[in-house]
């Protein structure tokens, strides 16, 4: 790969910048060349590849180089002289050295790396923003070196963007291609461990951060939990292994703590009977009923359903056993076999008389079936066809756990048994994660990726400002996001230096991507990291889309540029290079694993298939290694061609 293939945007870019005229502002200092001299002490001075028309304070001669301050802007710009006449003998740092002692600056090393820097590349620099600068590089973190800094310092003053903390740590860790999903992790770590947080607030930051670092942990905890119900219901697992799974699901709070391999689903079952006798009061009770849906498509948890006959023992049962035929037979994820079982008990309880005990024994039976129903359909399902029915797991969740009635609920407590089972060093928990997380895989495809980038997206707040400027988003769900929660963390005193220190470095990142995404005109360049962990393994991903806006506001999907840059622990350093002309598309692929088109060559078809299902037409996937044509080795070295973008960040995707 040769860095010629990033050509068309950086000069698109450049151009940009350099069609600009020269921006000076009262106080700025900048190196210069006197060209001409015009009278009334006028005089023509080059800057760089700028041109300026400025009033000198004295008469100088035509051909010197002086370091001059801006004295004033209005009506003309007026300039004085900072330092003498800059000889070509004079040594770089002779010259630095009479430049920091005109503008009274400390000779650290800091300063002196800053001065050449900006008087390298002919950028217009102040006293304040030196100061400022310097503080900067001499508390850098480690991950981050000076040079990097001194290229954020610079696109910066460019792009005159405010010299906050904030817009400096954003540029810095937002140009960062990797190491996401490790600050995430740090900051999970720190939360976990550390009990003088609010419970509260700890808790809830931690679900959005599992929710985010695990995209996929739903699918795979409910994979892992109709295993661990079909395991339990059969005779095929050893006493061991059915304590182990149990324990599992006992530690993820689905299973009460007293439940044991014989009794597990009456205990199961008893929770809905203690949230039931619960609700005393009528509102309550008809609170229960309502809410079971009418329709499957209504709401997918059926412990509403369950619920809902338990609450009927207060009053008429009638319509509540007429609303579960119906719910049975317009039910997508049962066989026909299923649910002729389940209207036989209906049928069988509509003889019986209506009381208490009767609409009890009913509200078990049913439970029970449910229960084997959705286990057993929702593992031969997933063992035959190697697709995750999140309905069906949903189902079963709820079945087992009431409490999780609510989406976040039953977020929450899948989460947490992915989590346990991660922790669980038993081996029969180890094989069973092993085995759903093989099953997530072979059902892999573009759309649950897309859901999952979403998921992570969303979670992460990346359009926190603007939907909250848009007053069309539902705020409580903005604040779960972790963008807002980051703030608070950061803000708040009595939260631990090391936690709030994780917390920003986090929240850089996240102002990173939206300090370095813009537009220009019809042009626009949306950037963002994307951190996935599935299947065991950690993925960095970085995108940039490079197009155009069409006059209704809508992105024009006939042209478009998208680079991925991937750090992926199998496949390592992965650059995609995706080119659109007239939905005519065109792709590179860059790695250095060898045989790497071979493997590649079956799927060609099936991405060919894809694009062509929405209107596009594949020209050609092009396989290379790294070096080729003497590219760098490591597309971190990517960063001094790239950085010449206007939005100032190296891209390295």
């Amino acid at each position: 790969m040769t860095s010629t293939s990033f050509n068309p945007i950086q000069l698109q870019q450049s151009t940009i910048e350099q069609s600009q005229p020269l921006a000076l502002k009262q106080g700025q200092v900048f190196h210069g060349t006197i060209k001409k001299l015009y009278p009334d002490q006028m005089a023509e001075i080059q800057v760089g590849q700028n041109k300026l028309f400025a009033k000198l304070e004295t008469p100088l001669k035509a051909g010197d180089s002086h370091f001059f301050q801006v004295t004033n802007m209005n009506p003309q710009a007026e300039l004085k002289v900072v330092t003498g006449p800059m000889q070509n003998s004079q040594t770089t740092v002779v010259q630095l050295n009479q430049l920091l002692e005109t503008m009274n600056l400390p000779k650290t090393v800091e300063m002196q790396q800053l001065i050449g820097h900006f008087v390298k590349n002919q950028i217009p620099l102040s006293k304040e923003t030196l100061l400022q600068a310097e503080n900067w590089l001499k508390s850098l973190p480690d991950s981050i070196t000076k040079q990097e800094a001194l290229q954020v310092i610079q696109k910066m003053a460019e792009l005159k963007l405010p010299f906050t903390n904030e817009v400096f740590k954003g540029l810095i860790f937002g140009g960062k291609h990797s190491g996401m999903s490790t600050s995430i992790s740090h900051l999970m770590t720190l939360l976990t461990n550390d009990t003088s947080i609010d419970s509260q607030t700890r808790s809830t930051i931690l679900h959005q951060l599992q929710m985010i670092s695990k995209p996929f942990g739903q699918e795979i905890a409910g994979t892992m939990l109709s295993k661990a119900v079909h395991s339990l219901l059969g005779n095929s697992e050893t006493a061991v292994s059915k304590s182990e799974i149990l324990n599992l699901l006992k530690s993820a709070d689905i299973v009460p703590k007293n439940a044991t391999a014989e009794n597990w689903l009456s205990q199961s079952f008893k929770q809905h009977q203690n949230l039931s006798n619960a609700a005393t009061t009528q509102p309550a009770r008809q609170h229960l009923q309502t809410a079971m849906p009418s329709k499957p498509s209504d709401s997918p948890q059926v412990g509403q359903l369950l619920q809902a006959v338990l609450a009927s023992r207060f009053s008429n049962p009638q319509p509540v056993i007429q609303q579960v035929q119906t719910w049975i037979g317009e039910q997508p994820n049962l066989t026909q076999e299923q649910k002729a079982q389940l209207l036989q008990l209906v049928s069988r309880f509509d003889g019986l008389p209506k009381n208490p005990a009767t609409i009890e024994m009913f509200a078990k039976q049913m439970h029970e079936q449910l229960v084997k129903a959705f286990s057993t359909q929702t593992h031969q399902q997933q063992s035959s066809t190697g697709q995750v029915n999140t309905s069906q797991n949903e189902h079963l969740l709820s079945l087992l756990k009431p409490e999780a009635a609510n989406s976040q609920a039953a977020q929450s407590t899948l989460l947490n048994l992915v989590r346990a089972a991660g922790e669980s060093s038993a081996s029969t928990v180890q094989t069973l994660l092993q085995q759903a997380d093989a099953e997530v895989l072979s059902a892999l495809d573009g759309k649950m990726m897309k859901q999952a980038i979403t998921t992570v997206l969303k979670g992460l707040g990346m359009s926190y400002e603007a939907a909250l400027n848009s007053r069309m988003s539902d705020i409580q769900e903005l604040a779960q996001s972790l963008k807002p929660q980051l703030l608070t963390l950061i803000q708040d005193s009595q939260i631990p230096s090391t936690v709030r220190e994780a917390a920003d470095n986090i929240l850089g990142r996240l102002n990173g991507m939206q300090l370095t995404s813009g537009e220009n005109g019809h042009q626009h360049q949306l950037i963002m990291q994307i951190p996935l962990q599935f299947l065991g393994k950690k993925t960095e991903a970085t995108l940039q889309w490079n197009g155009r806006m069409k006059e209704n506001g809508k992105i024009d999907a006939n042209y478009a540029r998208v680079l991925f840059y991937l750090d992926m622990e199998a496949l390592e350093e992965t650059m995609v290079d995706m080119q659109v002309q007239n939905r005519i598309i065109t792709i590179h692929l860059y790695n250095n694993q060898p045989h790497l088109e071979v493997l590649a060559e079956p799927l060609k078809a099936t991405l060919k298939k894809g694009l062509s299902e929405k209107n596009y037409q594949l020209s050609g996937l092009f396989v290379k290694p790294f070096e080729e044509n003497g590219a760098p080795h490591n597309a971190a070295k990517l960063k001094s061609d790239e950085y010449k973008l206007k939005s100032g960040v190296d891209i390295r995707i």
